[in-house]
């Protein structure tokens, strides 16, 4: 009895469909294809026909013909797609889903955030692998290189909205491309414009130009690749210390083509490429014994991530072979982390593909007892956690104002420093303004009446009498009846604060003159706010003020006072959303490096407070704000503008993360959420 039959030896009465349509299931046939009810064979792409002298079916057929059991004949990557296009209806209809290997592909296993119980190769592991061969191979997609996207359909999908760019319609594009890889990978390897030549005739599609539309996606795949720097470091080293080092592919690319990824990824170009679709076979066919003949080594390891075409082919032709996870393997390891049902759209797949090439770009995740997933630097806490939903913001934002055809937007300080230089990517072309202010200032200025000393007053200050006076509105008095215990309030001091307001206004309105605004409404964006600054801006500026936030605070109070506000986070999302309880974190690392404006001189020049940060501060929350602008922009020249979803379910995932892993940015956690207004001060450390 082979292994797989005893593997499903309970299946054996009942009716099963294998998925796959390729030489995985030409294997499955052979061995199981006469002592099991293997009524047909499924695909994603294809439900008519025959193969292997088997029905192809649809999925209803497979559904009404009473299946048990759907086994996917695939490689373990592709059963992750697999498992995500049919995975909830096989739920649903009773039906299990199993690869070949017997894993369970509808048990999503619970979410986890280390790999204790999970055995994985180390550093030193492998360097004791590759110190006991001559001959050294690497596999290339998924072991030294990676995508930023989670599936390989997705370049498909991408390649498709160019060709669109370009004027090219081709109903179904991903679909007929993945079936006519498929199609001819069953005899051969093909090469990438084969592939686009077969599908052009078969699908009779006159507007599609083979060596072009390869070219182009070669191109697109280049923008999505990253190096495994801590692989790519190993063969480097592996080179210098005289082995004999290959990358070993399945790919559709010619060799010049993976050398040209290589170069992109600076790893060193004077390496022999064995390339599947040059030599017309594959991994699981004859590319390992090809290479051999070539090689002619006393001894072999080949270093790879799959399974089947890696480990399991290359020791099928005598060699070593050793498994370093993938990305998305070792998401998988951790339960997808909470990210498997939100994986439906292709922005989202991009988001968790940067995540994964992010976070697990090194296969290395097994070195210490504990095994957890750990982040070292403000950068990678920035694109990793923080990113993703002020991404979705800052396209939010900007699709508001073009809605509004608003010509000018407010950037308020200092909230507004880094979101202005994300909004200017977009390239829009209304004047973006870096506008000065803060709750003192605002206020300071904006007071008139006894009535606006009234509504200061219930914002409890966090201090006695006399330093609620300085800090709030710049008035020192020698002692305050309050400071002993005594009874004075603010509006003893109302004719005080209300001459300084004058003064402060024409300071204010100077700085507002400075700025030559267009007439019409003003988009003023503020971060997190009750709508406070917006109401007293609003007596300075002439203009009209449109309030955008990204979560406002207090709104049936603050109804009564008739602001025009849009928040991207509304008060009835608070029980649903973590943001409410996270958002002290994002203030603190969305600000300016300059100290906050307090008001302005008569000739409207600005004065500021004292700067209470260290330079180890103000440079940890620097970093972190490139990780998230460098996600920013690489989401931008990925993910086609028209396919960009506001998805805060997701964003809120990987916001929520930031609590499950461990951090080991040391500045990062010594960090304080300081509010001035207030006199408060929260450590972050007690917010993580």
């Amino acid at each position: 009895m082979s292994e797989l039959e005893k593997r499903f030896h309970r299946y054996k009465d009942s009716k099963i469909a294998v998925y796959g349509l390729g030489a995985e299931t030409e294997r499955v046939l052979e061995e199981i294809g006469q002592k099991f009810q293997i009524i047909g064979l499924l695909d994603g792409y294809r439900d008519t026909g025959d193969l292997f002298g088997r029905p192809i079916i649809s999925m209803e057929q497979a559904i009404d013909a009473g299946v048990k059991l759907i086994l996917v004949a695939a490689r373990p990557g592709s059963c992750k797609a697999i498992a995500k296009r049919i995975g909830s209806l096989c739920v649903e209809k009773q039906i299990d889903l199993f690869d070949v290997r017997g894993k369970n592909l509808c048990k999503i296993q619970k979410s986890v955030y280390d790999f204790s119980g999970q055995a994985g190769m180390t550093k030193q592991e492998l360097w004791r692998e590759i110190e006991g061969a001559d001959v050294v191979s690497f596999d290339l997609f998924d072991t030294l290189l990676m995508r930023q996207v989670l599936f390989p359909a997705d370049v498909f999908e991408l390649v498709d909205d160019r060709l669109r760019q370009r004027g090219i319609l081709l109903e179904g594009f991903s679909e007929k491309r993945m079936r006519s890889e498929k199609e001819l990978s069953k005899y051969r390897a093909p090469t990438l414009t084969e592939i686009y030549s077969f599908m052009k005739e078969t699908y009779d599609l006159s507007d599609l130009k083979p060596e072009e539309t390869a070219l182009l996606e070669w191109q697109t795949d280049c923008e999505l690749i990253v190096p495994r720097k801590e692989v790519c470091e190993i063969l480097e080293t592996a080179k210098k210390m005289g082995k004999r080092v290959y990358v070993v592919s399945d790919s559709y690319y010619s060799r010049d083509q993976i050398i040209g990824l290589l170069e992109r990824c600076k790893i060193r170009k004077d390496l022999d490429v064995f390339v599947s679709c040059e030599y017309g076979t594959g991994k699981t066919q004859e590319l390992f014994e090809r290479f051999k003949e070539v090689a002619q080594g006393k001894s072999y390891l080949h270093v790879g991530d799959d399974i089947v075409a890696d480990v399991e082919s290359a020791q099928r032709n005598g060699i070593k072979a050793v498994q370093l996870y993938s990305g998305m393997e070792l998401l998988e390891l951790c339960g997808y982390m909470g990210l498997w049902d939100d994986m439906d759209s292709l922005s989202a797949r991009i988001k968790i593909g940067m995540f994964v090439a992010n976070l697990f770009n090194s296969p290395f995740q097994f070195e210490t007892e504990e095994k957890r997933i750990k982040v070292y630097r403000a950068f990678d806490m920035g694109y990793l956690f923080f990113a993703p939903v002020i991404c979705d913001f800052v396209i939010w934002l900007y699709r508001q104002v073009k809605k509004e055809k608003l010509e000018t937007i407010f950037f308020c300080a200092r909230d507004g420093y880094l979101m202005k230089r994300l909004y200017d990517e977009l390239g829009t072309n209304i004047k973006s303004v870096y506008f000065l202010t803060s709750r003192t200032a605002a206020i300071g200025a904006g007071m008139e009446t006894e009535a606006d000393l009234g509504y200061v007053e219930k914002m409890k200050f966090s201090g006695n009498l006399k330093e609620h006076l300085w800090q709030r509105f710049g008035i020192e008095i020698k002692e305050s009846e309050d400071v002993g215990g005594g009874s004075a309030r603010l509006s003893d001091y109302s004719r005080e604060i209300l001459e300084a307001a004058v003064k402060k206004r024409r300071g204010y309105k100077a700085y507002i003159s400075s700025l030559k605004l267009n007439t019409g409404e003003i988009a003023f964006f503020d971060f997190v706010a009750k709508g406070t600054s917006q109401m007293y801006l609003g007596r300075l500026v002439p203009n009209h003020l449109k309030g955008f936030y990204f979560l406002q605070l207090d709104r049936r109070e603050m109804e009564k006072y008739e602001l025009d506000i849009v928040p991207f986070y509304k008060e009835e999302e608070r029980e649903s959303s973590i943001i409410f309880d996270d958002y002290y974190i994002l203030e603190t690392l969305l600000t300016a490096p300059t100290a906050s404006v307090t008001g302005f001189e008569e000739n409207g020049q600005p004065v500021y407070g004292k700067e209470t940060r260290s330079r180890e501060n103000i440079a940890c929350f620097e970093e972190a704000q490139e990780g998230i602008w460098k996600y920013f922009t690489t989401y931008l020249a990925i993910c086609p503008k028209e396919k960009m979803k506001t998805e805060k379910r997701l964003d809120e995932i990987f916001l929520s993360l930031l609590h499950q892993m461990e951090i080991l940015e040391k500045r990062f956690l010594d960090l304080k959420v300081e509010d001035p207004f207030f006199n408060r001060t929260t450590e972050v450390m007690d917010l993580v």
